[in-house]
């Protein structure tokens, strides 16, 4: 055997070795994020009696049960908190959507004096921090009597200076002369943006919509600030209100099985829509 040939063989058994340790940190590190979850679906069908019986918590069960499902659904208006949770999601997803499309247009590709000041000063609006964010706006909303309403849950989460960076510099991507063809083709300012640069943006507003998503269906506290009425709580508040007035304090597998079933509609939408907020991420990071 060549010395080239000894070469090549050590180098694949590293990569080998290499390989296996990186399998196993991975695998390992999936068991510790995805562990919580599967604690959280067992113990939702664990009866109440079998549960408190457990002096030493067990990784399974033989007699699983769905009654904790049932009664999630009847011992408070778990129904009702989907429905205002829903109407306040789509209402300010949509809504953001619009504004962050315009202004991240509007920074990209539209010329006026003092544009990048502009920009700067808006950017620096994300080191203020948010309990001063919430001060403010729970005053502005308290003093336009919109407490305990959809408007008053809606409009101070519509723009996000984030979401308008990340498009911003996704609309950059797109080279100049093809807004400047445009132009001189006639196409108006608006026509473009929805006709050409829309379109090529679409991961990135796909991953936007979904993080945006996300942020709505986990709100807790703003809605728990500006709604003290139950016609208005949302299921991250319905929690609390589970919690207190429902099942009771040590009802572990009821509020799991609650739990549960907040959860599953942003899980499935995640492993749904997974590459493409992947694929958005990555537009949005580089240039060129």
């Amino acid at each position: 055997m060549t010395d080239y040939e000894i070469l090549e063989k050590k180098v694949k058994r590293r990569d080998t070795v290499m390989r296996a340790v990186t399998y196993a940190g991975l695998a390992l590190w999936a068991l510790m994020v995805l562990f919580p979850f599967y604690w959280m679906a067992l113990t939702s069908v664990k009866s109440y009696s079998a549960y408190n019986s457990e002096y030493i918590p067990q990784f399974f069960t033989l007699s699983p049960t769905l009654q904790n499902y049932a009664d999630a659904f009847t011992a408070v208006p778990l129904a009702r908190y989907f429905f205002n949770t829903a109407v306040f999601t789509v209402a300010t997803t949509a809504i953001m959507l619009v504004v962050t499309t315009l202004a991240a247009f509007a920074f990209a590709r539209l010329e006026f004096k003092g544009k990048n000041a502009v920009f700067v000063l808006f950017l620096s609006l994300m080191m203020i921090p948010t309990e001063l964010v919430v001060i403010t706006n729970f005053v502005t909303v308290t003093n336009l009597d919109m407490r305990n309403s959809y408007l008053g849950l809606i409009l101070p989460s519509v723009t996000s200076v984030f979401y308008i960076y990340l498009l911003k510099e996704n609309f950059e991507q797109v080279p100049d002369s093809l807004y400047y063809a445009a132009k001189v083709d006639g196409t108006s300012d608006f026509k473009y943006l929805l006709r050409v640069l829309v379109p090529i943006a679409r991961p990135t507003l796909i991953t936007i919509t979904i993080l945006k998503v996300i942020e709505c269906w986990n709100s807790y506290v703003w809605p728990r600030l500006i709604t003290d009425d139950a016609n208005y709580f949302l299921v991250s508040n319905g929690i609390q209100e589970i919690r207190e007035n429902g099942f009771g304090r040590e009802n572990i597998p009821a509020m799991m099985a609650a739990v549960v079933v907040i959860s599953l509609p942003l899980i499935v939408l995640f492993l749904l829509f997974r590459k493409k907020v992947m694929e958005g991420v990555s537009r949005g990071g580089t240039k060129g």
